[in-house]
C-alpha cells in the first residue's frame, strides 16, 4: 500500500489530508483543529477518580475539550501516585474524543520530530520496522546512543534513514528544548490549558512516506513555502485551489461512508460499525462459478485492508468471509490480510479464526473513525437506520 501522493487542504479550522497510491485513495485524515488533537499536551485538572471493573481505576481530567478526558491510573508514573480532585497534571492526548467518549490521555509524553520521537520518561531506543536494512538500523541506534543525555528514550523514525549524524544530533537537542519549554510553561500556567500543540500533521505523513513520496498537492502558496523550508526531498509540489474537489476526493470520501462496497468481479462487502465492534460480511453476489468464492474472498481481503485504513476502523474487527469457514480455506486469507495490514502505519493484529468461523482483527485506536468525523447518530432512529412500520 505504497503512498506516492499526498493531498493537503486547509479550510478554517478544518484540515483534510489524503494519502494516495497509484491513483487510488488509501487513507484520509480530517482534523478539527478546534478539538484536542492526538499528540497535544495539556495542563489538565483532576475532576474525580473512577473505580472500574476488576479492581482497576482511572481519573477524569479536564483539558477544556468539551468532555472530560480519561487517564488510566494503572500506567507507569500514575499508579505510584495518588492524585486528588483539583490537582493539576501534565497529560498528552493519546486518543482523540469521539462522539460518546472523551479523549484518552497519558502521562508518558512523546515529542515527534522529523527523524526521531523523544520519550523523556523511557530509557530505551526503538527503531522503525520500515528501515529494513538491519545494518543501517544498527548504525542509527549507535548515533542516538552516542548523543543520549541522562536517562531518556528515543524512537528512530523511517525518515532517519536518509539523515546525517549531525541532523540527528541537532534534532535530539531541539526536542529536549521543547520538553523543557513544556515543563517551564506548566509551572507558570493555570489548569486547564494547552502547553504544546503538535506540528502540522502533513509533515508527519510526509516523513512516514518519505521513501516513496513523489508529489504533494496543497491549496495555498504559504503551505508550499513551509514544505520547502521543512523538507529537502525528491518530490514535486503542486498548488490547486480546491484539490479535494478537483481530484474527486470529496465523492470518494462520501462513498466511504456507505455500508456496501462493491468488488470489481461481482462480490460485495458489507461494513457495519457498532459500539462493540466492526462487523464485516463478504457476499459473493450472483457469482457462484468454479473457484468464484476463493477469488472473491481474496479480492475482498485486499479491499477490506484498504477500507480499514481508509475509514480508520479500529478496536475489534470481525470478518465473515463467504463460503466455508474451515481453517484450510481461511488460512491463505489470514496471510493475505496480514501482508496488507502490515503496510498500515497503525498497528493491527490478525488474531486468527474464531470457533464461530469468523476472522478477528484488533487495530489500535488513535483517532475517530471517518464516520464519527463525518456524521452523527440520527436523533429519530437512534442509529438503527430503520423506521417503524
Amino acid at each position: 500500500m505504497t503512498i506516492d501522493t499526498i493531498v493537503y487542504e486547509q479550510n478554517g479550522s478544518l484540515t483534510s489530508i489524503a494519502m494516495m497510491g497509484e491513483g487510488t485513495l488509501k487513507e484520509v485524515d480530517i482534523i478539527d483543529n478546534a478539538k484536542a488533537a492526538e499528540g497535544n499536551i495539556y495542563l489538565g485538572k483532576i475532576t474525580h477518580k473512577l473505580d472500574l471493573a476488576n479492581g482497576r481505576s482511572g481519573y477524569l481530567v479536564d483539558i477544556n475539550d468539551g468532555k472530560e478526558a480519561f487517564l488510566n491510573a494503572e500506567e507507569n508514573g500514575v499508579k505510584e501516585t495518588e492524585y486528588t480532585e483539583g490537582q493539576s497534571i501534565v497529560v498528552q492526548v493519546q486518543q482523540e474524543r469521539r462522539s460518546e467518549k472523551g479523549a484518552k490521555v497519558t502521562r508518558s509524553l512523546q515529542f515527534v520530530g522529523t527523524f526521531l520521537v523523544y520519550c523523556p520518561y523511557r530509557s530505551h531506543i526503538d527503531c522503525s520496522g520500515r528501515i529494513f536494512n538491519e545494518d543501517k538500523a544498527q548504525e542509527l541506534r549507535h548515533i542516538v546512543q552516542n548523543n543520549i543525555s541522562g536517562q531518556e528514550g528515543w524512537i528512530i523514525r523511517t525518515a532517519a534513514a536518509d539523515a546525517s549524524e549531525e541532523d540527528i544530533a541537532q534534532e535530539m537537542s531541539e526536542l529536549r528544548k521543547v520538553y523543557d519549554m513544556v515543563r517551564t510553561k506548566a509551572r507558570a500556567e493555570t489548569a486547564p490549558c494547552i502547553l504544546y500543540t503538535k506540528g502540522n500533521p502533513l509533515f508527519d505523513y510526509m516523513a512516514n512516506n518519505s521513501m516513496t513520496l513523489n508529489k504533494v498537492i496543497v491549496n495555498t502558496r504559504n503551505m508550499e513555502t513551509e514544505i520547502k523550508n521543512e523538507f529537502d526531498g525528491d518530490f514535486s509540489i503542486e498548488v490547486l485551489n480546491e484539490p479535494f474537489k478537483a481530484m474527486g476526493l470529496d465523492e470518494e470520501i462520501i462513498s466511504a461512508l456507505s455500508k456496501e462496497v462493491r468488488l470489481k468481479h461481482g462480490g460485495r462487502i458489507y461494513i457495519e460499525e457498532t459500539k462493540a465492534c466492526v462487523a464485516i460480511d463478504v457476499d459473493t453476489g450472483d457469482d457462484h462459478g468454479g473457484g468464484a468464492i476463493s477469488r472473491i474472498n481474496e479480492e475482498a481481503a485486499v479491499e477490506i485492508a484498504r477500507q480499514i485504513r481508509l475509514r480508520n476502523l479500529s478496536g475489534k474487527i470481525i470478518i465473515d468471509f463467504a463460503g466455508s469457514s474451515e481453517y484450510r480455506y481461511i488460512k491463505p486469507l489470514l496471510a493475505l490480510l496480514e501482508d496488507e495490514l502490515h503496510k498500515d502505519s497503525v498497528r493491527s493484529h490478525v488474531l486468527g479464526l474464531s470457533r464461530a468461523g469468523n476472522v478477528e482483527i484488533i487495530r489500535v485506536r488513535r483517532r475517530p473513525s471517518l464516520s464519527d468525523i463525518m456524521s452523527e447518530e440520527c436523533p429519530t432512529c437512534h442509529g438503527t437506520g430503520r423506521v417503524e412500520k
